[in-house]
């Protein structure tokens, strides 16, 4: 394969190094030096090495490229079955397991060990030894310390907190690198070089394949070529219009990141070839493998389904092992030179296209009290070191050069009615642009009359919200919301705008909503000024120990451990169709925000739309300019940087049927509906309630 032609020559300059490492590594099978119950932990991660260097050498051989579906299938269940659910109970990588066998402190640490071993799976996919050699040097360090008197766990947390700050010269900047050099081409060399009617493909990639996979490629197979150049076209097209209307010079970019997941490859292919002739090379780069580049919200990145959300979960902060200052000031140190080693390459990146799926039972967590967690202080080095971050990247790509879109379509876990709601999602994804377009510049034409909007919900929904809006010195020039078609966002259907912070309060009530693959259940927000003040959701229950437990839920994943943050977005969706799509199979409760978002008023928390570009002016095709790009937090920016932004931000909906009223209300009084018991009713929107007619709320 020419991805692997790079890691040639690096590889046979280790090579020797790795042989020592896994001869040194078998012999732990069968020695004794290590008392119990460590012998048991050692000899089990050894012998998941030992497979693992056996995976790695068949893939060298090329026998892997020609090994059949079930030898495939087989390697694929041997390489990920100790974490699958039916074996977790009783795996390391459970930290429950490691502490209740292993003992508190010790199991915790040596959990977070076996994990970033876990990663030589992807490492011996892409014949990658650099990577395989030092997590097999790491792990004889740590035995060699059982071996004598027994070490404190101090002692283990100190040899891993400097096998993670040493080696992040390799895997941040490799991190950088393959976010930006198109020549690391693994993950596209499969797609475009495979016969992608031949299902062995999806398992070259080294990812967790499961029964969704085979059935998402299967289906794909069986599109007409019409049908799939239609999807890969709304997307690619939908990237380059946002270029358009952002007045953005695509042409200067020569490099695009596809993010993905598995199973929808013909799309891609499809995808690479209209990218190729837009003049951009694509990149398609897999979710970070390493500890210390995961975001602990979210996959970025090519991924296949997780053989276990709750593995995933309980590991999101492994990052307290080694989250000090030094460290982040050292990862900022590597970031910051990797960029410009990449600079080129950095100026040349168009930004990310996205193709996210829907469908997943919702992920309802445990928390773990023998999981890793960062304390107070962890959690303000973890978000300066984000926004530290951001100011790097920002260097480098500036926010105002770039662009992105996403699109979405479902897996076949949705339910028996799958094609059918596939269909459906190609018809919302593909609704026609012109004709939205007028009708929400009709809302926008009344919203800008408005000096703040009022939304209140309806039956048990309880929000009541006034959102501030901005001043229009020229009215006849410029426009708080931008009229959103299918540019960015796919599908098309809403009007947004940066609220003013001032005067913007009121709850947020939402029966459900994902956030990544978490279902929140009844989740409130409280706004003061256009801060969040309080929140909660019912994941855990109504007692005071689950209502604890909702609100760090709720922390974790929204406010993304921030203590507060502004709300960054106000936008009434007009997607009708997706929304009486979703009444019709009942699947509202899995839908991503993507498409959720376009299917009601919905309120993002954190960073505004327009982050790192608010200096960019940007008109609506109108020709009037949005002015509505700052808030009273992202304007610090020019004073202080840090204080500007908090590198997030989540979108939240109510849908239609817990919508009471949307009104804009001016200046001097006057109230003007927009939406009266969930319909719209501004003059030159009726359209849109006729989707809402056919649905039974």
């Amino acid at each position: 394969m020419k991805y692997q032609e790079l890691f040639r020559e690096e590889n046979n300059a280790v090579r020797e190094r790795y042989d020592l490492t896994m001869e040194r590594i078998g012999s732990m099978t069968t020695e004794e030096t290590v008392e119990a119950p460590f012998r048991d932990y050692f000899r089990q991660v050894s012998e998941f090495i030992r497979m693992t260097g056996d995976f790695y050498h068949v893939v060298e051989s090329g026998a892997w490229e020609k090994a059949d579906l079930a030898g495939m299938q087989e390697w694929n269940k041997r390489l990920y079955a100790d974490i699958l659910p039916e074996h977790y109970e009783e795996s390391y990588g459970n930290p429950a397991f490691a502490v209740k066998t292993l003992g508190d402190g010790y199991g915790q640490l040596l959990s977070f060990l076996y994990a970033e071993i876990r990663g030589q799976i992807v490492f011996a996919t892409e014949s990658r030894l650099t990577e395989m050699t030092i997590l097999n040097e790491t792990f004889i360090e740590i035995y060699n310390l059982f071996e004598g008197e027994m070490p404190t766990a101090e002692a283990v947390k100190d040899v891993l907190y400097w096998f993670v700050s040493d080696y992040s010269d390799l895997t941040v900047t490799y991190r950088v690198r393959e976010g930006l050099d198109a020549s690391l081409s693994f993950i596209k060399d499969i797609i475009m070089d495979s016969d992608l009617s031949d299902v062995r493909y999806l398992y070259r990639f080294g990812e967790y394949v499961s029964q969704a996979e085979l059935d998402i490629a299967v289906f794909m197979n069986g599109l007409p070529q019409e049908t799939v150049d239609k999807m890969a076209d709304t997307y690619t097209e939908g990237y380059r219009k946002g270029f358009e209307v952002m007045g953005r010079d695509i042409g200067r970019k020569k490099t695009v990141a596809i993010r993905c997941e598995l199973g929808f490859e013909r799309m891609v292919r499809k995808a690479v070839e209209n990218f190729r002739a837009m003049g951009m090379e694509p990149i398609l780069f897999r979710q970070a493998v390493w500890s210390i580049n995961r975001n602990p919200n979210r996959k970025i990145g090519f991924h296949g389904t997780s053989p276990n959300k709750q593995y995933d979960y309980d590991h999101r902060y492994d990052s307290a092992i080694y989250m000090r200052k030094a460290l982040t000031d050292r990862k900022l140190a590597v970031l910051k030179v990797a960029y410009e080693a990449y600079r080129k390459q950095a100026s040349e990146y168009a930004g990310p296209a996205v193709i996210e799926t829907f469908g997943e039972d919702g992920f309802s967590p445990v928390n773990k009290p023998e999981a890793l967690s960062l304390s107070e202080k962890q959690e303000k080095l973890s978000l300066t070191l984000a926004n530290d971050s951001a100011r790097i990247v920002n260097q480098y790509i500036p926010g105002d050069e770039t662009s992105f879109t996403i699109i979405a379509f479902p897996r076949p876990e949705i339910g028996k009615d799958f094609q059918e709601i596939f269909e459906e999602t190609i018809r919302i994804n593909t609704l026609d642009y012109e004709k939205y377009k007028v009708i929400q510049q009709r809302m926008i034409d009344v919203l800008d009359r408005a000096e703040h909007v009022e939304v209140t919900g309806k039956g048990e929904n309880h929000t009541d919200l006034r959102i501030s809006l901005h001043t229009l010195a020229q009215p006849e020039k410029q426009t708080n919301f931008e009229n959103c078609v299918a540019d960015i966002n796919i599908p098309l259907g809403e009007v947004f705008t940066s609220p003013v912070l001032r005067g913007t309060s009121g709850l947020l009530q939402v029966s459900s909503v994902y956030i990544g693959d978490i279902q929140f259940r009844n989740l409130k927000m409280r706004f003061e000024d256009g801060m969040i003040q309080d929140y909660s959701c019912d994941n855990f229950g109504l007692g005071e120990e689950e209502q604890k437990s909702g609100r760090e839920l709720v922390k974790q994943m929204i406010l993304k451990n921030h203590d507060s943050l502004p709300m960054g977005e106000f936008a009434i969706g007009t997607n009708t169709v997706a929304y009486a799509m979703a009444q019709k199979f009942g699947i509202i409760d899995k839908l991503p925000i993507l498409i959720v978002e376009k299917m009601g008023p919905h309120f993002a928390v954190g960073d505004t739309c327009y982050s790192w570009s608010e200096d960019a002016a940007t008109f609506n095709p109108n020709g009037k300019e949005i002015i509505a790009r700052d808030n009273e937090v992202s304007i610090l920016r020019k004073e202080d940087v840090s204080k500007a932004y908090f590198s997030c931000h989540t979108d939240i909906t109510i849908p239609y049927r817990e919508l009471d009223c949307i009104t804009a209300v001016t200046e001097d009084g006057e109230r003007l509906p927009i939406i009266t018991d969930g319909r719209f009713v501004v003059a030159g929107t009726e359209e849109l309630n006729k989707p809402l007619e056919k649905c039974i709320d």
